[in-house]
């Protein structure tokens, strides 16, 4: 299976919402699953340690103090597949974080409390951050991304899933990552165009 990338679109306001109460997350993420949200509402109520306790801590309440109000048009969803991790590279030049706000797919955002979505907790990125990655990746052509791709150091620097040193005869890894640079470009701009902040996920 592997590590998927995700991404959603969703309203500024229900960014707050999710950050306040981080399980609502998952109203987003699956929308037509409601037992995700509904186990991880009692892992985020569960009664806290007994060192918890003792320094006061006390078990939030089982039930949400709001919902998310999905407007029509919200949680449009893309996904990168495996290739998010490659792609950060084309854009960043490096594995880790990377400079903001091209560093989106794997450091930009904040994270949605401690919610484990899949890899780790989800995160968002506010409506005016997804229009500067928007601006950000149009200064960036096609042939410069290509330019950056560099199979040796991507081996080097262990850029998931590591398959970028095959031959291009037999895959076409560099044709794969531009395919789904496409699919980024065409999310990142329909999310600018409607004033929406993004999910990300990694699943």
């Amino acid at each position: 299976m592997g590590m998927c990338l995700a991404l959603a679109t969703v309203r500024d306001e229900n960014i707050s919402r999710m950050l306040a109460d981080p399980p609502l997350v998952w109203r987003v993420i699956a929308p037509d699953d409601p037992e995700m949200y509904e186990e991880a509402r009692k892992s985020d109520s569960a009664e806290p340690s007994l060192l918890g306790r003792l320094f006061g801590a006390k078990a939030r309440a089982a039930s949400p103090t709001t919902d998310l109000v999905l407007a029509d048009g919200e949680v449009v969803a893309t996904d990168l597949d495996k290739a998010w991790h490659g792609i950060h590279y084309l854009l960043t030049g490096v594995d880790g974080d990377g400079a903001p706000p091209l560093n989106l797919l794997v450091a930009g955002g904040q994270y949605v409390g401690t919610v484990d979505v899949g890899y780790g907790p989800a995160r968002v990125l506010r409506p005016r951050e997804v229009q500067e990655a928007h601006r950000a990746l149009e200064l960036l052509s096609d042939e410069e991304l290509r330019r950056r791709f560099l199979p040796a150091d991507m081996m080097k620097k262990g850029i998931y899933p590591e398959i970028w040193d095959r031959d291009p005869e037999q895959d076409d890894t560099l044709g794969y990552l531009m395919e789904y640079v496409g699919t980024l470009r065409s999310f990142l701009a329909q999310a600018s165009r409607d004033g929406r902040g993004i999910v990300v996920y990694l699943s």
